[in-house]
C-alpha cells in the first residue's frame, strides 16, 4: 500500500501565499486550507492559493470553511451556537458554505469541511428535518461543483453521523476524522469509531486530546503522542479500510511552541506512516 502523506492545517487569513509557503517551509506535500473569514472566499484569492500551490508543489486536500455567527466550542452554549443545527444561523452558514465550495473548486480541492454542529440523537428531534434540508441543500450544491462535503467530526456519535449519511443517500458526503475531537467531546474512541464509519473516511486530522473531566467544558487538546488517541492503532486500522487520504497535523495553539510540537509530530508519524 502507498505510504500515507503529511500534512499540516493552513490557514488562510496569514495570507495565500504565506499559507502555502510555510507548510511547504514544513517539508509537508499536502494542507488543509481553513478559511473563516468570508470575504477571503474570491475567486482572486483562490486562483493565488492554486498558483502557489502549484510553485511549492502542495496538493490542497480540502477547504475548511467555518461560518459565520457565534461558535462557542463547550458543553452549555455549544449546542445552540455550532454548525447548522442551530436555525437562526443556518441562512447565512448554508451561503457560506456555498462560497466556500465555489472556492474549493476554484482552488481545485477536491472537498470542502466543517462541523456540522450538535446532530440530534433521536430522530423525533424537530430540529432534525429541518437540518437534514439544510444539508440536502450543501451537499448538492458541492455536487454541482463536483467536490465532497467532509463532516468534521466532534460534536455527535460515531453512529448519529453514519445515520446522517444513510438518510442523506449523496454519493460526495465523507468524513473528515479529528480523532482528537471524538475524545475532547466524549463521544467515542475514535479507533473504535471506524468500525462504524470508517467507510465514509476521506481526511484525517492528526491531533490528540483527553476525555473531559467535568460537564460543562471539553476535554484538553495535547501535543500528539502525550493524549489518549492511540496513532499506531489508528493508522494500523485506516491502513486496513484503504484509507489513501493524508493525514493533516493540527494544534491548535500559536507562537514558536506550535511550530515545535508539529515539528515534533512530523517526526512522530513519519516513523508510523
Amino acid at each position: 500500500m502507498e505510504k500515507l502523506k503529511l500534512g499540516v492545517m493552513a490557514p488562510l487569513e496569514k495570507g495565500p501565499e504565506t499559507t502555502i509557503e510555510e507548510v511547504a517551509d514544513f517539508g509537508l506535500p499536502t494542507c488543509q486550507v481553513v478559511c473563516w473569514q468570508r470575504d477571503l472566499l474570491t475567486e482572486a484569492v483562490a486562483e493565488k492559493v492554486r498558483a502557489a500551490a502549484d510553485r511549492h508543489a502542495v496538493e490542497v486536500t480540502t477547504i475548511w470553511t467555518g461560518t459565520p455567527g457565534p461558535h462557542v466550542w463547550d458543553f452549555v452554549r455549544g449546542p445552540v451556537s455550532i454548525g447548522l443545527v442551530p436555525p437562526e444561523y443556518r441562512e447565512a452558514r448554508i451561503a457560506t458554505l456555498k462560497e466556500g465550495a465555489d472556492f474549493a473548486a476554484w482552488v481545485g480541492a477536491p472537498s470542502i469541511t466543517t462541523h456540522v454542529g450538535f446532530i440530534p440523537e433521536t430522530l423525533t428531534n424537530p430540529l432534525y428535518p429541518g437540518l437534514l434540508d439544510a444539508l440536502r441543500e450543501i451537499v448538492e450544491y458541492c455536487a454541482s461543483k463536483d467536490i465532497e462535503f467532509w463532516f468534521e467530526t466532534g460534536q455527535e456519535t460515531p453512529v448519529v453521523m453514519l445515520r446522517v449519511f444513510e438518510d442523506l443517500g449523496y454519493g460526495n458526503l465523507g468524513v473528515n476524522l479529528d480523532p482528537a475531537n471524538l475524545l475532547m467531546y466524549g463521544k467515542a474512541n475514535p479507533v473504535d469509531a471506524l468500525d462504524v464509519f470508517g467507510q465514509y473516511v476521506r481526511g484525517v486530522h492528526a491531533k490528540d486530546g483527553e476525555y473531559p473531566t467535568n460537564g460543562r467544558e471539553l476535554g484538553v487538546e495535547k501535543p500528539l503522542g502525550e493524549g489518549r488517541v492511540n496513532f499506531p492503532a489508528l493508522i494500523t486500522k485506516l491502513k486496513a479500510l484503504d484509507y489513501s487520504g493524508a493525514l493533516t497535523i493540527e494544534r491548535e495553539i500559536s507562537g514558536p511552541q506550535q511550530i515545535a510540537d508539529i515539528q515534533a509530530a512530523i517526526k512522530t508519524l513519519a516513523e508510523l506512516v
